[in-house]
């Protein structure tokens, strides 16, 4: 990915720490996917639902609502601290569908609090086991 800042200077993001369209949840589908299938990961300012994905790498969709914070300056930073951290934790995620919900004390903690909280929430959702398929017979889906 190259981004032009100014004249004469380029940003070039690794691939591996991008953030391209293919990775975020956007559809409302998306979202209440992993709203049904039930399985929930809490933090002390995030909580998680997540459901498997249908591609390889695992995909983010974010809501901070206004009941975490009126002001939208602070929303977006909670928002922006969530992106980079999902940035380099991506590539040892397993592939599930993750929506991130923040919790209303994020608006008040110090962006190197919600950095390491979200990375312990990370490595939680890491450590999850991948769901088989559901019934009991063999072969079925």
């Amino acid at each position: 990915m190259r981004r032009d800042l100014a004249p004469g200077l380029v940003m070039i993001a690794a691939p591996e720490h991008a953030f391209p369209r293919c990775v975020r949840l956007l559809a409302k589908a998306q979202f209440d996917a992993a709203f049904a299938d039930g399985r929930r990961c809490a933090s002390r300012y995030f909580r998680v639902s997540l459901t498997t994905a249908p591609g390889l790498s695992a995909r983010l969709g974010l809501t901070v609502s206004r009941r975490v914070s009126k002001r939208a300056v602070e929303r977006n930073r909670i928002k922006r601290c969530v992106r980079e951290s999902f940035r380099h934790a991506r590539s040892a995620l397993p592939p599930l569908d993750l929506v991130l919900a923040a919790k209303p004390e994020a608006a008040t903690a110090a962006g190197s609090l919600l950095r390491a909280d979200l990375q312990q929430l990370w490595q939680r959702v890491a450590a999850l086991k991948a769901r088989g398929p559901t019934g009991t017979m063999r072969g079925a889906s």
